[in-house]
């Protein structure tokens, strides 16, 4: 057993009211520069709906994740090393601008400079990639609440997975927000895609970060990754990712999505896994089963042994005193209500979800009937079998079971508050009748409705000693061992083709001017040489090929160089 810490994110469906607070502040935050202008580390999605990029849960179509051979082994659904090594240069499973949105602005610069008229002058919408007028057609939160109805909901791969009657009824029915970050998975396949090595997950707290030295722009990542949140930076050549908010959390402070959250939905905290188990519980044969596989994993904090090994593995003592009272460990294994994000990935997400009830509640209202009675509650999520075959597609590879289990264990706990609140006797059978005590029934209440700050965010900071091994390689994945399915590892296309990669004062300078550019076509003065691993392919720049003469003149597409 090797014991290892698991940053962890639990979110609470019933609560997002989809207003995207936390999507804005991480833009804000961390992708408001010149290159990721289409980048949004944390967006908020419409269920049912296409996704950010569109139609990214297609794994057929874009080859992300892990899939089990017949030999029991896993393997990349885009192909090992000796397939990336044919492919090396040319990536076609990726999203073009168009599955993500092509960004723009407005310009504004004309309401105030135009002359006057007839007629308002008007702010038209200006692309941020060419600079041009552009038509707003597409953006990450084009289906919002459903916009555009049948014709986009129809392409949402998971609602094409279940029946007819689901496809017709569903938008009627059923209408839930689906916030999305980096999974930070315990066996990321973005790592083991990257042959430069430049992905890794930290020992310490898991965290999946981009080493922006070695990261050598081969895009592989953006494959590899089943959710698509890996993202390429078109200025910098270099490939971007939720980092967790990792300066925040090292001081013990919640990411900046949390920290902004107007429904105080999100949970943070730690947790302990056995590391050697990861391999095997994503491999196993059927894919309704790598949930429980999944939960095998987690290591209870509260076991001496499980402290012991700890120790032993260097994780120091506040931290697995953190985990103790983590609402990570509450709300996925002791009162068992969050369920990971596509576990058929194999990828073993951490960052895991409380499938919403209150449209189940909304259903029975607008029929006339009591939406807190328990008798009709449970009825009704046993009835409603529309939206648990959606969650179930969503959280647990299509097996409605687990799905019904946290549904009733929610609609128990309303039950069971709903009396105390009037004045009524507690009614033990409620929460017997979902395997439950009425203690645990409050413990689950006041961590899902009332949990303070420090409740919600258990975020042990990091220690002084284990600072230098903060920024070191941990481990690229699960899998990625001396002859693995992964990227990693030694080799001409593995680490050793992205190590110790000093960065040149031209290059500093050059990266430097294209962030801090007004211009978003022409980020910098002309360069007279050109470092092709920076280059963001527009244009032509000067001294990438000879200069030639026109009829009409010097080259407009550089200037024309004295010899």
């Amino acid at each position: 057993m090797r014991v290892m810490a698991q940053m962890s994110m639990v979110m609470n469906l019933d609560k997002c009211i989809g207003c995207h607070t936390c999507s804005v502040t991480c833009k804000q935050a961390w992708t408001n520069r010149s290159g990721v202008e289409y980048v949004w580390f944390n967006n908020v999605e419409s269920r049912p709906g296409q996704g950010y990029p569109r139609t990214y849960q297609d794994q057929n179509r874009w080859e992300g994740g892990w899939v089990r051979t017949r030999r029991g082994r896993l393997k990349l659904r885009a192909g090992g090393r000796m397939k990336k090594l044919l492919t090396i240069f040319a990536n076609p499973k990726l999203p073009s601008i168009q599955d993500y949105y092509e960004p723009w602005t407005y310009e504004y610069e004309h309401l105030l400079s135009a002359p006057a008229g007839e007629h308002t002058p008007v702010a038209r919408p200006k692309s941020l990639i060419t600079g041009h007028d552009t038509k707003i057609s597409w953006s990450a939160n084009w289906d919002d609440s459903l916009a555009g109805g049948n014709e986009i909901a129809a392409g949402d791969p998971i609602l094409a997975q279940v029946s007819d009657r689901v496809r017709e009824e569903y938008e009627k029915s059923f209408l839930f927000f689906l916030p999305r970050i980096c999974e930070h998975c315990l066996n990321p396949s973005c790592a083991a895609s990257c042959p430069s090595g430049a992905i890794y997950k930290r020992a310490e707290d898991g965290i999946v970060l981009v080493d922006q030295d070695r990261c050598r722009g081969w895009r592989m990542c953006i494959t590899g990754c089943p959710y698509k949140k890996v993202y390429f930076n078109h200025r910098t050549g270099k490939a971007e990712k939720c980092t967790f908010c990792f300066p925040r959390v090292e001081i013990g402070i919640p990411t900046v999505c949390s920290e902004t959250c107007v429904g105080r939905l999100r949970y943070i905290g730690l947790m302990l896994y056995d590391a050697d188990a990861v391999g095997k519980a994503a491999a196993v044969e059927s894919k309704t089963d790598l949930y429980t596989s999944q939960l095998s994993v987690f290591l209870d904090p509260n076991d001496p042994a499980v402290a012991a090994a700890a120790r032993a593995s260097g994780i120091p003592e506040d931290w697995i005193d953190a985990a103790r009272r983590s609402p990570i460990w509450d709300l996925i294994m002791r009162h068992r209500v969050a369920l990971p994000l596509h576990p058929e990935y194999r990828t073993m997400p951490m960052v895991w979800y409380i499938p919403p009830l209150s449209p189940v509640v909304d259903v029975l209202r607008d029929t006339g009937h009591d939406g807190e009675d328990p008798g009709n509650l449970f009825g009704a999520v046993d009835a409603l079998r529309i939206p648990v075959e959606y969650l179930a597609g969503l959280f647990t590879a299509g097996d409605p079971a687990p799905v019904t289990e946290v549904l009733r264990k929610l609609a128990a706990m309303r039950s069971y508050q709903r009396r105390i609140n009037l004045g009524e006797e507690r009614d033990e059978s409620i929460a017997e009748a979902v395997g439950m005590t009425g203690r645990q029934i409050e413990d689950m209440y006041r961590l899902l409705a009332i949990a303070k700050y420090d409740e919600r965010y258990v975020i042990p900071a990091a220690h002084a000693e284990t600072a230098a091994g903060l920024e070191e390689l941990a481990t690229g994945c699960s899998l990625d061992y001396e002859g693995g399915p992964g990227m990693g590892g030694s080799g001409p296309f593995g680490e050793t083709s992205g190590r110790y990669a000093p960065i040149a004062v031209e290059n500093f300078q050059a990266l430097s001017t294209r962030q801090r550019a007004d211009d978003i076509n022409q980020p910098g003065p002309e360069a007279k040489r050109v470092n092709l691993l920076n280059w963001d392919g527009k244009g032509r720049p000067a001294g990438l090929f000879p200069p030639r003469e026109s009829p009409n003149g010097p080259d407009p597409n550089g200037p024309e160089e004295k010899p």
